[in-house]
């Protein structure tokens, strides 16, 4: 391999460390706020998560293990994306502490970020199920206390 190369190669892997994606909504605050969506870019990780967990334990060609791998990253993508509008978004933007249901809607998420995290972690569709649990039951708290 050339040095050239190798130096090119080098500072791609250096920036691609160093870079931040910037996922989360500003924190301004801009007052733009789509709870109702955020709730459903939930529910729709969780099912692209399912997805993917169904795809890397039931591979339709176990020869193809690019395929197989591009599923396990799809799976932790989405994990992240939604640890991050839990994070980002509810707990540092939408949850306040004088709020009705506050230690609920706080486990609820704190739960949420574990599952995501388990979800990372293995193919086990329990944990994915365990999300959709605690984004029901979040919503159902959190639209009551902000009407």
């Amino acid at each position: 391999m050339s040095r050239i190369l190798l130096q090119v190669i080098l500072m791609l892997g250096a920036t691609l460390l160093i870079a931040v994606p910037a996922f989360s909504h500003c924190e301004i605050p801009c007052g733009i706020y789509d709870d109702e969506m955020r709730i459903s870019l939930l529910r729709e990780h969780v099912a692209t998560i399912e997805k993917s967990m169904d795809k890397i334990n039931n591979p339709a060609d176990g020869k193809n293990s690019n395929q197989h791998i591009r599923w396990i990253m799809n799976k932790e993508l989405h994990a992240n994306e939604f640890q991050e509008i839990v994070s980002q978004y509810f707990l540092t933007q939408r949850i306040k502490a004088d709020d009705k249901n506050y230690e609920e809607m706080l486990t609820h998420l704190h739960q949420m970020l574990v599952y995501a995290m388990k979800c990372k972690q293995t193919t086990d569709l329990q944990n994915a199920a365990k999300l959709k649990e605690h984004i029901d039951a979040f919503a159902k708290l959190y639209f009551a206390s902000h009407d």
